[in-house]
């Protein structure tokens, strides 16, 4: 690994490879909203499509593609199949982002209100 001017450590190339993955997944609405839900509580898929306002299949192959990444994972209750996300960094990447732009765009609602 390289040092960068700050004498920072560059991360290796495999750790670039996962993280963009990871980014790319999150890059549609539709999962982060169902990474954002899990963020909140475990859910089956029939909760998070009611949820995110998604068609139930949508839904369920969103979640197979964040399932299959291993940004989110599941288990069985009774014939349920219940989500969730295990990973306690991909939440909290997910909330600061969310809460920040969230926090951008408050000022600006207020301003339009005003008009």
């Amino acid at each position: 690994m390289a040092a960068a001017g700050g004498g920072f450590e560059d991360p290796s190339p495999d750790v670039l490879a996962q993280a963009a993955a990871a980014f790319g997944l999150l890059a549609s609405p539709a999962r982060l909203h169902i990474v954002w839900a899990l963020a909140r509580g475990e859910s089956d898929v029939t909760g998070l499509a009611e949820r995110v306002g998604g068609a139930l299949p949508a839904v369920s192959q969103h979640l197979t593609k964040l399932k299959l990444a291993g940004l989110v994972r599941s288990r069985r209750e009774g014939r349920r199949q219940v989500y969730y996300v295990d990973d306690p960094d991909i939440v909290e990447v997910v909330h600061l982002l969310v809460d920040r732009l969230s926090d951008r765009a408050a000022p600006a609602r207020h301003r339009l209100h005003g008009l």
